[in-house]
């Protein structure tokens, strides 16, 4: 690919925030054909392989395109001509036009877009379409329009979660330890725990949290017995362990090990005031939590250390649709629809922060160019950003946003 056509295809399919200009092609049925195969072949697959990642895949796409209808409705809202609505990308599938408005559905299920006209003074449009391109709308307008997308996820977040809780509950302290996982060839095995026992008392002393359990074997001396109170499907019954030294402690620590996953947070039904009120309360935390650890994501050392093994912070490490749809298929297995819609409704919050942050082709980098411009404009005089300066810039932030992409494939893959 030569300079000039690969600074051409920056301008447009990039810093012009995915020009397509052949509106008017049709379909051909090779696309179609392709396109078809891959999109239910893709479906199909998840379907026979992981149920749960169906459900998260069939969430995504409608995330997806909610995210751009928030552009399409803005845009139309304030006085911008959109011309395309696509799910996909790359060859078209099958699209159909109405008033003015090409939808429809291309080859690859990587995403989505809207066009909407004169998104830079690089993009060519007609003498009588200027007035209603992007470029031209005043700067609250392109705002909302470009911030639509990210507060789309949002809004979507919002209503998955207080829904969950609502219908399903919010993990809280329970007041009940329980076992979920007890490792073969442990003391917990010797005794005869099993996954989904109740833990009510270590010793007569009554625990209701998972730390005070786990606090109370690691402050045993290795080698003491420990009578457990334990509810098996209702039923009391009390089990003998002997602990051994813990193996995960530096050399020279004394620590109890008995050898269970337990907890004792669990869904805990809650009314729907309460949901409205915990539900935004809790993705107000994750937004902060999101913003900190894309920001430590986005930093090339920690990407590189994890890629070398010297970084093991999973907070740094890049996540992909691949990994999360594993959290998902886990969740969806453990908690059911509840657990695979509250990993989506995490994933919203932080792909909508993440687009937020100033790097194109991100709608944080054309909010940032909005923001410039409103900065050097003086009253009665508009200044327009010169997008040709800002392809190299833009070649930067996609061979970052790349690297970050295959890296976090890579580990989600070989990693898990």
């Amino acid at each position: 690919m030569s300079n000039d056509t690969r600074h051409g295809w920056i301008a447009t399919e990039v810093v012009s925030g995915g020009t397509q200009k052949d509106v008017d092609e049709a379909p051909t049925q090779q696309a179609m054909l392709i396109g078809i195969l891959a999109w239910v072949g893709l479906l199909g697959f998840f379907a026979w392989y992981r149920p749960w990642i169906l459900v998260f895949v069939v969430g995504v796409a409608l995330s997806i395109m909610l995210h751009e209808f928030g552009h399409f409705w803005t845009a139309r809202r304030s006085g911008m001509k959109a011309t395309q609505f696509f799910l996909g990308f790359g060859p078209r599938v099958w699209s159909m036009h109405r008033n003015g408005v090409e939808y429809g559905l291309r080859a690859i299920p990587l995403g989505g877009f809207v066009k909407i006209i004169g998104m830079t003074n690089m993009d060519e449009v007609a003498a009588e379409d200027e007035p209603y391109t992007y470029r031209q709308a005043s700067f609250p307008r392109r705002m909302w329009v470009i911030t639509a997308g990210s507060v789309m996820h949002i809004i979507i977040a919002v209503v998955v979660i207080v829904g969950v809780y609502g219908f399903a509950g919010s993990y809280q302290e329970s007041g009940r330890v329980t076992i979920y996982a007890v490792s073969a060839g442990t003391p917990a095995a010797a005794a005869g725990l099993r996954a989904n026992d109740i833990v009510t008392a270590i010793d007569g002393t009554p625990v209701t949290q998972a730390t005070e359990f786990t606090s109370h074997i690691r402050a045993t001396t290795p080698g003491a017995t420990i009578s457990l109170s334990v509810l098996r499907d209702g039923q009391p019954l009390t089990l003998e362990a002997i602990l051994e030294q813990s193996p995960n402690v530096s050399q020279g620590e004394v620590v109890g090990f008995l050898g269970v996953n337990s907890d004792s947070q669990a869904r805990v039904q809650q009314g729907w005031g309460d949901a409205l009120v915990q539900g935004p309360k809790d993705l107000v935390t994750g937004v902060g939590q999101a913003t900190a650890g894309i920001a430590r994501v986005l930093n090339p050392f920690n990407l590189i250390g994890h890629l070398t093994g010297s970084n093991t912070d999973v907070t740094s490490r890049p996540g992909t649709l691949v990994g999360a749809a594993q959290v998902s298929n886990s969740a969806g297995r453990t908690d059911g629809w509840a657990g695979a819609l509250s990993v989506l409704a995490a994933l919203n919050v932080s792909v909508g922060v993440f687009n937020m942050f100033p790097l194109l082709p991100l709608d944080g980098g054309h909010a940032g160019i909005a923001i410039y411009e409103r900065i050097r404009s003086r009253k009665g005089r508009r200044y327009h950003a010169d997008a040709a300066k800002l392809m190299p810039v833009a070649a930067v932030c996609l061979t970052l946003l790349a690297f970050m992409f295959f890296t976090g494939l890579y580990l989600d893959i070989a990693k898990g």
